[in-house]
């Protein structure tokens, strides 16, 4: 378990729109020089659905060798067809990621559980190791596919050394807490918002796209809980929260992007791959300006 901030690492591209690894390797070094504990690459944040296999699989493997704890990693490797999941999953063990974060297959609507049962049944026979830990990725509002709490359940309880955890993104705390019901299952909230009630509830920390901007804030709040220092968790939980809620108007990894390319005077960083649309300069500004009154400058 990775106990703290997982920080969903926005993914760099240079003007012709290739990939570009050592803007990637600065952030993920920054990001844990500011506190955080592991780092979820090619997740949503990391337009992961814009980028090939082969890119995922060599980003990977050099951010690895630029020196970061593969153990701090948990990539994302969840795809429609059972193919290339089962390739990105298998590169990622072989690693030594601390796991994998996977979607269901999220192309047809409406099926039961029992499809993507079966789904995650044949991937862990495929992958066949004993080292494979899945994360879950349930984020119903953007694959338009959710995981129930009984497939959720009964995943754990059929494959207790494979499926550990999940990251739970819909937004919807009463779904949070009933994951927490199921025995053993680590579960991160994929926002700041209810990190304090997580942790309370035994929860280790969370994964969250602003980490990539206020990765110092949200790690204080969670080292706060993990103290139990209740009453500087509950002044930080509302800090880190109204910072949250500011890119609730905006789109947020163009908005993110346009931040750090602001800080490190990085144009490069406003590069995004269709159908993304980078964020306006006078988006940028007002942005900026609010951001400010809680102490974030760029």
């Amino acid at each position: 378990m990775i106990k703290g901030l997982i920080a969903p690492l926005l993914s760099p591209f240079n003007d012709d729109l290739s990939f570009n690894k050592s803007l990637y390797y600065e952030l993920a070094k920054e990001l844990i020089n500011n506190g955080c504990a592991g780092l979820a690459p090619f997740g949503t944040t990391g337009e992961a659905l814009s980028l090939t296999l082969a890119e995922r699989m060599s980003a990977l493997e050099e951010l690895i060798k630029s020196g970061i704890n593969p153990k701090m990693i948990i990539p994302g490797t969840g795809l429609c067809n059972l193919e290339d999941t089962t390739v990105l999953s298998k590169h990622a063990v072989e690693l030594g990621c601390a796991g994998v974060m996977t979607l269901p297959p999220f192309y047809f609507k409406g099926l039961g559980d029992e499809g993507y049962f079966d789904y995650f049944e044949r991937l862990i026979a495929n992958i066949n190791n004993n080292e494979l830990k899945i994360y879950l990725y349930h984020i119903p509002q953007v694959s338009g596919v959710g995981l129930s709490i009984d497939l959720v359940t009964k995943l754990r309880t059929t494959y207790p050394e494979n499926v550990v955890g999940i990251k739970d993104s819909s937004g919807d705390w009463e779904n949070t807490k009933k994951l927490f019901q199921i025995d053993g299952l680590i579960v991160y909230p994929g926002a700041e918002l209810s990190v304090l009630e997580s942790i309370r509830l035994g929860g280790p920390g969370c994964i969250s796209a602003t980490a990539n901007i206020n990765s110092a804030e949200i790690s204080k709040l969670i080292d706060f809980c993990h103290g139990s220092e209740w009453e500087a968790a509950e002044s930080a939980q509302k800090n880190v929260n109204a910072v949250r809620m500011l890119f609730q108007d905006y789109a947020p990894i163009p908005a993110q992007k346009a931040l750090l390319a602001k800080q490190n005077n990085e144009p490069r960083w406003n590069n995004l791959r269709p159908p993304l649309i980078a964020l306006k300069h006078n988006q940028r500004k007002v942005l900026e300006d609010n951001l400010a009154r809680y102490g974030l400058i760029f």
